[in-house]
């Protein structure tokens, strides 16, 4: 059997980290699948505008092997580590995904679509129709996840979170507050992500080149965004190794925000 791309993915999504755990998390950030021209995918598409939610199969293609166990992103009693297919893991025999995304509209050979989480440029093998009596099981069991301790924090943005975070976006189109957000409301305290690092009350998440310094109030079980800091250090930004393209923007948010270039 030989399967082939029908089309490709495009989306905010540059790096795995950018991705919530789930597409539903990530809504206002749509996105669009490009199909193959000379394929007759036009006649394919016919009739599928009348569904809200389309199920999209794809490709992990930036996954590498594969692992027969993984550990949870949220911490079950007495489960450390679970069997590939009883996860969602990326990490699989055959690198196949499977997202239920939300069909905005269809231009020609373009699909619009949200609340999705793909990585920008993932290959797209089929695409079929979200029928709500055929693929929903409210009442079905769901195993280990059924035990996960999932702890909900609000998160809050601090003015000077809230202009450094404007201004970025203005640069970049990186949206680091919904990155914050989606990352933050639940477990914060988990220390084994390997972009956050926790001390005490106080931690800081990384988004690519940026630091967002951020307070946990354990009472109330809030999260304040405070701050967002370049990651650069001053001997970095001399170096005219520019790795991710991104150190002209460095510089000129350390000037205009007046932090030591």
């Amino acid at each position: 059997m030989e399967v082939s791309p029908i089309g490709t993915f495009f989306g905010d999504a540059v790096y795995k980290y950018d991705l919530p755990r789930q597409g539903s998390l990530f809504a206002g950030h749509p996105g669009r699948i490009e199909l193959l021209p000379g394929k007759n995918f036009e006649t394919a598409l016919r009739n599928l505008d009348g569904f809200e939610r389309i199920w999209v199969i794809f490709q992990f293609h930036e996954n590498e092997g594969w692992r027969p166990t993984t550990r949870p992103p949220v911490a079950s009693p007495g489960i450390n580590r679970v069997g590939i297919f009883a996860s969602r893991s990326p990490y699989r025999p055959n690198p196949i995904g499977l997202s239920c995304l939300k069909l905005l509209r269809i231009e020609g050979l373009t699909l619009y679509v949200d609340e999705s989480d793909l990585l920008n440029r993932t290959p797209v093998l089929d695409i079929k129709p979200y029928i709500p009596l055929a693929d929903s099981f409210p009442n079905a069991k769901a195993g280990w996840v059924e035990t996960q301790e999932i702890s909900s924090w609000s998160v809050i943005s601090e003015p000077l979170f809230l202009e450094k975070s404007s201004w970025i976006y203005n640069q970049l189109k990186w949206d680091l507050k919904t990155f914050a957000t989606l990352q933050l409301s639940r477990n914060p305290e988990d220390a084994t992500r390997c972009r956050l690092v926790l001390n005490g009350e106080y931690g800081v998440l990384s988004y690519r080149t940026f630091r967002i310094d951020f307070y946990l109030n354990r009472t109330t079980q809030k999260v304040y965004l405070q701050n967002i800091r370049s990651g650069y250090t001053s001997e970095e930004l001399q170096s005219s190794d520019d790795k991710y393209g991104d150190k002209a923007v460095h510089l000129v948010f350390k000037n205009f925000w007046n932090e030591n270039v």
